[in-house]
């Protein structure tokens, strides 16, 4: 059945009965004008997130889970990024009224899927018909001692904590795979490349989990989760501290998987690593005096100079390569 033939009414009073809470710092969610918390004595996070249809996914190659999964990891991932813990969901779906209501629920589903993950609560939001397909999503978290993006320092290392490139790698492969891959539920492939190389690529990018801080926000000058991409993102944490980085190729995590598709595909792997984005990986700063633990050294702070070093010793400067809206 289609939304068009329901309304929003018959969807919201599903969506309540899906997602109900019962939480002592929730007073009011789902249902009233505003949801009501009560605070907690350290400080909030709130962070918000969109994602349009034709911009940001294809439903081509895109299932609603996949999405629902989706906007809820990469609004997580801002939280973890600034050391903090992420507790409350707000959701906003513009769709049109063709729209398969099965389709949606199975969003929803992924939706759940994710909150579970990440131990969530959705508190509210919003339902709106479109042309197009869109989504937001806004997270409430808290942090003791949140980690900014200005406090990095000439001396500092730079980390990351995991490999780069793999999700932009899983986008191109889904584009020559040109169908959907139901991989939530068990679904594979060979074509074009062996599953086991393809599946780690194909999940980073359709189903991708964010990273827990953990220990680093104890150690981290400055903390960005790598969104658009290792050398944008890294610009940006650089503009807000005032410093400038030197990065070492030959130190950047890629994995053998990613390696093999790229190559398969005609790509540059370090491209990928650098530019790609969506890996949802953090990337930090810390002391050369700190011991660091899970994560891979990549470079270090620089007082202004923002340079790459290739891998046969050669320096270029770089710039903010990665994605960027209306370019």
């Amino acid at each position: 059945m289609r939304l068009a033939d329901t309304g929003e009414l018959s969807l919201l009073q599903r969506i309540r009965e899906r997602f109900r809470v019962n939480a002592k710092d929730l007073i009011a969610g789902i249902g009233d004008d505003s949801a009501i918390i009560v605070p907690r004595d350290y400080p909030l996070l709130l962070t918000t997130d969109m994602m349009a249809e034709g911009v940001h996914f294809d439903l081509a190659f895109t299932t609603y889970f996949q999405l629902g999964f989706k906007i809820v990891s990469v609004n997580v991932s801002d939280i973890y990024a600034m050391g903090g813990a992420p507790r409350f969901v707000l959701l906003d779906v513009a769709a049109p009224g063709s729209t398969d209501e099965e389709m949606l629920e199975s969003f929803f589903e992924g939706v759940r899927k994710a909150m579970g993950r990440y131990r969530l609560a959705l508190i509210g939001g919003d339902l709106s018909s479109s042309k197009a397909l869109s989504i937001s999503a806004t997270l409430v978290g808290y942090a003791r001692k949140p980690v900014t993006r200005s406090g990095a320092r000439p001396g500092d290392r730079i980390y990351v904590t995991g490999n780069l490139g793999d999700s932009a790698c899983g986008l191109e492969l889904l584009k020559a795979i040109k169908k959907p891959i139901h991989i939530e539920r068990g679904d594979r492939t060979n074509r074009p490349l062996g599953w086991e190389t393809m599946r780690p690529l194909l999940t980073r990018h359709l189903l991708p989990e964010a990273r827990r801080p953990g220990k680093i926000s104890g150690v981290a000058t400055a903390m960005i989760d790598v969104s658009d991409g290792l050398l944008i993102d890294l610009w940006r944490l650089c503009d807000e501290s005032r410093v400038g980085a030197r990065i070492h190729m030959m130190q950047l995590p890629i994995s053998s998987q990613m390696k093999k598709a790229a190559y398969f595909l005609n790509l540059e792997p370090e491209l990928l690593a650098t530019a790609g984005g969506e890996d949802y990986e953090i990337l930090f700063t810390a002391s050369p005096k700190r011991r660091v633990a899970g994560a891979h050294c990549i470079g270090e702070i620089t007082d202004s100079e923002r340079t790459v070093v290739e891998r046969d010793g050669t320096k270029r400067s770089f710039s903010p390569e990665g994605y960027q809206h209306w370019r």
